[in-house]
């Protein structure tokens, strides 16, 4: 079925029905652009190949479970997708315990390449400088960064570390690690790209780093303490520039910038606040719904211009819920995903 085609009865039946999923019947004859939308990452059960790739159109009318294997003969993508990553028109699907970097075109989700070499239990990656980036972190086993030429994905080197290597991130055009995870640590390592060596290691004055992530050039990283939490800013030459107290918040989680502002949680508390404030605020946007046990309700959390997105994973025992708020906290959609779903990615 054509494209315009299948879009104008989607439209008629959204009208009726709200948010669709696609049918899985004559998958062969289905054409769907997966670009201008949403890509939802679910992990999968662990040990099992259920990692897969949910699409949701913009206006989240039209979604598609199983992405990958619907564009691909049926084939397994791999055990627990942990991140998406993009570079020009391709998207790179990190498989954490399948030591695989799946390489896919995002726009027809067909197959076009892998990455294998030097991988043991890869967490995240990045891009800069032509190459890839890529973390990984075995529990009591080497942790390091392994590096490849973006052209033909060819394995240069990697760098060893003794602390954590977790999240990993590119601004001016410098890649920074955060060797900290599940709540223990506070340093970041810079890595010049022109050398592809560690420049410095940076060390957070107060608690332990959550997650990084980079925006216009900057990166930022949340810190958690026992009643404050903090967001630094940090310049792309490796210098902390500007430190955010959280007052009263603590074990803040789960840092996103979108539009000038930070949104970040506490628990099942989601707060939203301008870069430029002096002050925290002073309630959450709003509270998430209680799940199976502490940890499910807010597995996933991903704030895209003027949504934010949040994932049950519902203990893995079924497909997640993801609800879809407005930034002033009403809630837009809600609709089940894979199982583990962890983020959501514009495409």
């Amino acid at each position: 079925m054509k494209l315009n085609k299948f879009l104008h009865l989607l439209l008629a039946f959204t009208l009726l029905l709200g948010i669709v999923s696609c049918s899985s019947d004559n998958n062969d004859e289905q054409e769907i652009f997966y670009g201008n939308g949403f890509l939802i990452a679910n992990e999968g059960t662990f040990g099992k190949p259920e990692g897969d790739v949910t699409f949701v159109s913009a206006d989240l009318n039209l979604k598609q479970d199983n992405v990958f294997a619907l564009n691909n003969g049926g084939a397994k993508l791999g055990d627990v997708l942990q991140m998406i990553a993009f570079n020009g028109e391709n998207a790179y699907l990190l498989l954490n315990n399948s030591n695989k970097i799946q390489i896919v075109n995002r726009y027809n989700f067909k197959a076009n390449g892998e990455i294998t070499a030097e991988l043991n239990t890869p967490r995240y990656m990045a891009f800069a400088n032509n190459n890839i980036y890529v973390t990984n972190d075995k529990y009591l086993g080497d942790k390091f960064v392994s590096i490849y030429k973006a052209s033909d994905r060819s394995f240069i080197k990697k760098i060893s570390f003794t602390d954590a290597a977790e999240r990993i991130v590119e601004a001016g055009n410098n890649i920074f690690v955060q060797n900290a995870s599940f709540g223990y640590g506070n340093k970041i390592s810079y890595i010049n790209t022109s050398t592809n060596d560690v420049q410095s290691t940076i060390t957070l004055p107060s608690g332990n780093i959550n997650k990084i992530i980079s925006s216009n050039q900057n990166v930022y990283a949340i810190a958690a303490g026992t009643s404050d939490s903090y967001i630094y800013q940090i310049s792309s030459t490796g210098s902390i520039t500007k430190t955010t107290t959280l007052t009263g918040i603590a074990n803040a989680t789960n840092l996103e910038i979108a539009n000038g502002k930070f949104y970040f949680t506490s628990g099942k508390k989601v707060y939203g606040m301008d870069m430029s404030a002096a002050t925290v605020p002073a309630s959450p946007l709003f509270t998430v719904a209680n799940g199976v046990d502490d940890y499910s309700p807010l597995y996933g959390f991903s704030v895209i211009n003027d949504k934010i997105f949040t994932s049950d994973s519902n203990g893995f025992t079924q497909g997640s819920k993801i609800v879809v708020y407005s930034t002033s906290g009403s809630v837009i959609r809600s609709f089940t995903a894979g199982i583990g779903s962890n983020s959501v990615y514009a495409n």
